[in-house]
């Protein structure tokens, strides 16, 4: 391979005879020994794409490391170059690093500034927590905080399409005063997520803030007040409860920047198509997030974050009764995520899905076990307790429904999807005759999200049959201003079983919808 011996990377040289890095004035930066390795491989290679497999096999042959010692070598590359290291020194997401120069060996393509900066946006849903801040200085309470901090870096990696930097490089910032963009630019990701942990008394209370690297502005602020009681169990309920809401505060993130770019990629139309998902289930946000979903696929074919988001709509389709033949939708989805699953057989949302199928085609069963594997993959899917629920609602066990969903809420408390687990509870209460509490949870159903035509229709049902004949005809109306095709008829030929006991409790639904003025078909 050409070398040279001196190789200008901004107001940096990097000296290859002398093995050292020099800034302007021919002084020495210093670099670790493995990082110097790491930028000596870029720079011999400067103006090329070099994959993090072949970095790993130079600098690191002699050990067996994880990639969090080559993550960790680059940000002190990044910091040693100094202003030109963010330009200079870029990440090609999944794919590997490239080095920029003034002048050097170039055995292939070679990209200008503007080319590279232009091509190597920081990647998607890309985010750095960092160590929580330890207000109280209690000595004992450190591992609970580090804890926290380390399960979150965990969890948010199990995010569709998240890139997560490794514990090893978040913990590097501890105890630092901390500048977002400067981080944004080194580490090459779009938030920071950063928070405090305090104790008072027998209470602890925990605040954590997402913030754009890009604007220096925040994204997202929450405040957690809880009894210390078992700490790990409270650290698993808090950890799990901003995964999760972390997760739709990202992706609503990711769609604003979407819409905002000119040439949006795949995972672009993948987070916008996702945004129109969490606003409900009705034909219009239906249509419009597949829609999204298909030109992703069309764009990249092997994007399996954008196939299981697909399956999920043909999945809410069937579920909301959306068209007279709810099998073509559940056809669909299950062919979409068996494909999907023999390429990732370990996707927990996929799992989760194909149960929901199940649940909803006569295999129960099936589907409850399918919705607990997604569990094993991810104790934070909050929305497979949800289905479980379904699922025992299906077998004809609809007091046994809560249990589920208050397990889904413990997880996740404002869901984009709480509304659908207050119906399912409505649902059950309904079949067992407990009809004023069927009440509540309709009414709750609809006051967390109001694009659910189905909810609509449920909730209408039980006003009619405890005689508010009048607030039952406005709930229908309501809802079938959002689904105008919807009818008893639909409701009846599409249910989603042939358990004797399931089938003769639905017979209430029928009777409280023609009570309300749902059309008969």
């Amino acid at each position: 391979m050409l070398k040279q011996h001196l190789i200008v990377v901004g107001d940096r040289t990097v000296d290859l005879a002398r093995e050292a890095l020099l800034d302007g004035r021919g002084n020495m930066v210093p670099l670790r020994p493995r990082a110097w390795l790491v930028l000596q491989c870029l720079a011999t290679r400067a103006g090329r794409l070099v994959s993090k497999d072949e970095i790993m096999d130079e600098v690191w042959s002699d050990c067996e490391v994880t990639e969090d010692s080559l993550v960790q070598a680059i940000g002190d590359i990044r910091r040693a170059l100094g202003n030109t290291g963010r330009v200079a020194l870029r990440t090609l997401p999944r794919r590997g690093y490239m080095l920029a120069v003034d002048g050097g060996p170039t055995d292939g393509p070679v990209f200008n500034i503007a080319e590279l900066s232009a091509s190597c946006a920081m990647p998607h849903l890309s985010i750095v927590v960092l160590p929580f801040a330890n207000l109280g200085g209690d000595v004992e309470q450190e591992y609970f905080v580090d804890g926290v901090t380390e399960s979150l870096t965990t969890d948010l990696s199990r995010i569709a399409g998240s890139f997560v930097i490794a514990r090893n490089t978040a913990f590097a910032f501890k105890g630092k005063a901390v500048d977002v963009r400067q981080i944004g630019r080194e580490l090459n990701v779009r938030y920071v997520l950063e928070g405090s942990v305090q104790r008072g008394g027998n209470r602890f209370r925990l605040n954590a803030q997402l913030t754009d690297t890009e604007t220096g502005s925040h994204v997202w602020a929450e405040r957690f007040d809880k009894p210390a009681a078992d700490l790990l169990d409270m650290q698993d309920e808090i950890v799990s409860r901003l995964a999760n809401t972390l997760n739709a505060e990202l992706i609503k993130a990711e769609a604003r920047r979407a819409e905002r770019s000119p040439r949006p990629d795949a995972m672009d139309l993948y987070f916008q198509g996702k945004a129109f998902i969490n606003k409900g289930v009705t034909p219009t946000f239906m249509a419009q997030a597949r829609d999204f979903f298909v030109r992703s696929l069309a764009l990249d074919s092997g994007n399996i974050e954008a196939a299981v988001a697909a399956a999920q709509v043909d999945v809410s389709a069937g579920s909301a009764f959306m068209t007279d033949n709810a099998s073509v939708h559940f056809e669909a989805a299950e062919a979409a995520l068996n494909s999907v699953l023999f390429q990732a057989p370990d996707h927990p949302r996929a799992h989760m899905l194909l149960g929901a199928v199940q649940l909803q085609t006569d295999r129960p069963s099936e589907g409850i076990a399918e919705c607990r594997q997604a569990l094993l993959l991810d104790r934070n899917l909050a929305d497979a307790h949800g289905f479980i629920g379904l699922g025992k609602y299906q077998l004809g066990r609809g007091e046994e429904v809560e249990q589920h969903v208050q397990e889904a809420l413990r997880l996740s408390p404002r869901d984009t999807r709480a509304f659908l687990w207050f119906m399912f509870v409505g649902m059950g209460k309904l079949t067992t005759n407990a009809d004023l509490q069927a009440l509540d949870w309709f009414r709750r159903s609809l006051e967390a999200n109001r694009n659910h035509a189905l909810s609509h229709f449920h909730f209408a049902a039980a006003l009619a049959l405890v005689g508010q004949r009048k607030e039952a005809q406005s709930i229908a109306e309501a809802g079938l201003a959002l689904d105008h095709s919807f009818t008893v008829r639909r409701y009846r030929i599409n249910a989603k079983g042939n358990n004797p006991t399931y089938l003769a409790r639905r017979e209430r639904f029928y009777e409280g919808m023609r009570l309300a003025g749902v059309p008969a078909g």
